[in-house]
């Protein structure tokens, strides 16, 4: 299936789909917060998880999560995982979610959907 507004194509509906659920969830939200405000722009586990009623497993599992969806990166040192925050990502959602606020209220008839 295509799309009638040049721009769209369902690879870029996916990967905004795939962000969009990794940051569906309050905890990863503030997360992705807590990483991007830590000092150096890099957390790990033991840096952040004092905010959170949570355990680190839990919160090593949204961090998971997040590196899965390509929001944040990871490097091991030793027996600590660091997370940094991947702007790139944001950023292109930034633009697809722009890119649909400019064809809001675009007329389309049907056949420009065949």
């Amino acid at each position: 299936m295509t799309t009638a507004w040049p721009g769209f194509d369902n690879e870029r509906f996916a990967d905004a789909a795939t962000v969009m659920k990794a940051l569906g969830d309050p905890v990863r939200l503030r997360l992705l917060s807590e990483v991007a405000a830590h000092p150096g722009g890099e957390a790990c586990v033991c840096d952040i998880s004092g905010p959170f009623d949570l355990s680190q497993s839990t919160i090593s599992h949204h961090l998971k999560v997040l590196r899965e969806a390509g929001l944040v990166t990871s490097e091991r040192r030793s027996t600590w995982v660091y997370y940094r925050i991947n702007a790139s990502v944001l950023q292109q959602l930034s633009g697809f979610l722009e890119d649909l606020s400019a064809v809001q209220g675009e007329s389309r008839s049907c056949e420009d959907w065949q």
